[in-house]
This record gives structure tokens, C-alpha cells and sequence, in this order.
């Protein structure tokens, strides 16, 4: 199974596009995780106490879990997320702290290190940018190090157009190109 985690909320996304292309390439079943249309809330004291006692008693039935139980059974991850102010939008970040689970997606070694618990080897990222994306790039660095350090996805790959916005720059053309490196990804 196919997570689709979309963060895309613009009407004619470029980073959509980009991930559709990308999904057609799979044969799974795609499960589609429109963050827009969820009622994620940040975690807040009230939040956070009930979760806390939640997975002190091992008690994962809780709507708390969703997320992070659904992020655990994934074959495969497929995020999509537009490059906003040096990283992604709030609504991912908000995301992220629903997946981080003990007990679900990752839980401690003896010596206090992440081991990740969740079933996929896989995780992609696809991102567009208006300008040009910056070698440290906040967003797809903090994905990645979520996924190799906690939940134990081995392969983390950042799929990307950038330069979209720029004046002269061809936008169709650099949507080929990140299809062609796309169409290069053995799936």
C-alpha cells in the first residue's frame, strides 16, 4: 500500500503534478491523505497529557493514533509538499507530530537510540520551489532525518522543480526534466 501524503493546497499545483506523475507509476493501492481537508491541530498541553497517558498504558485504539497507525502500515510514502519559506507548509510539521508515536512508529534501543517501527523502506518527497532551492533544504532535511532516524524508512528520495517562478525560465521545461528524472526512479 501506497501512502499519499498531500500538502498541496494551491489550485493547480506544480508539486501535485509532480506527485501524480510519480504515482502512476505504482501498481499498489494509494491511500490519499489530503492534509487540507484534515482537522489537524498542533499538539497542546491538553493534547499532549492525554497522548502521553495514552501510550504510557499501550493504548493505541485512541483517533490520537490514526495517523501514525495508518504511517506504520505503509508499504511506501509519497509526500507532497510545496517549498514555502525555507521548508514546508505548518500543515506537514503538524502532521509529523501525530506520527511520532512510541510505541507505533519508532520506540527506544537500550541505549536510548530511535529504532523505527514502520513497514516501509521507501519514502518520497516532491517539492517545487518559485526560486531556486538552497543545498540545505530545510524541508526535505528534516523528512529524511525523521524517516532514517525514527521511523526506519531506509530510502529517502527528493524529487524536485525549482527556478519556476523566475522570469525567462521555461516552467514546462523544468516539469519535464523532474518527469524524466522521475521516469528514471526504478519503482
Amino acid at each position: 500500500m501506497i501512502l499519499f501524503v498531500n500538502v498541496c493546497v494551491r489550485e493547480n499545483s506544480r508539486t501535485l503534478k509532480l506527485a501524480e506523475y510519480l504515482l502512476k507509476r505504482f501498481d499498489d493501492e494509494i491511500i490519499r491523505l489530503d492534509l487540507e481537508h484534515e482537522d489537524l491541530k498542533p499538539l497542546n498541553r491538553k493534547l499532549l497529557a492525554e497522548r502521553d497517558r495514552l501510550i504510557s498504558e499501550k493504548e493505541f485504539s485512541s483517533e490520537l493514533f490514526r495517523y501514525a497507525k495508518q504511517f506504520a502500515k505503509a508499504d511506501t510514502v509519497v509526500i507532497a509538499a510545496p517549498y514555502w519559506d525555507l521548508s514546508f507548509p505548518a500543515l506537514l510539521k503538524i502532521y509529523m507530530e501525530q506520527l511520532c508515536v512510541l510505541g507505533v512508529t519508532f520506540q527506544y534501543s537500550d541505549d536510548g537510540r530511535p529504532i523505527g517501527l514502520c513497514k516501509a523502506d521507501r519514502m518520497f518527497y516532491v517539492t517545487t520551489a518559485g526560486g531556486e532551492i538552497p543545498e540545505n533544504n530545510f524541508g526535505f532535511d528534516y523528512i529524511k532525518l525523521a524517516a532514517k532516524g525514527f521511523f526506519g524508512i531506509s530510502e529517502v528520495t527528493n524529487i524536485k522543480a525549482e527556478k519556476l517562478d523566475i522570469y525567462g525560465m521555461d516552467t514546462d521545461e523544468i516539469l519535464k526534466e523532474a518527469m524524466l528524472e522521475i521516469d528514471k526512479i526504478k519503482i
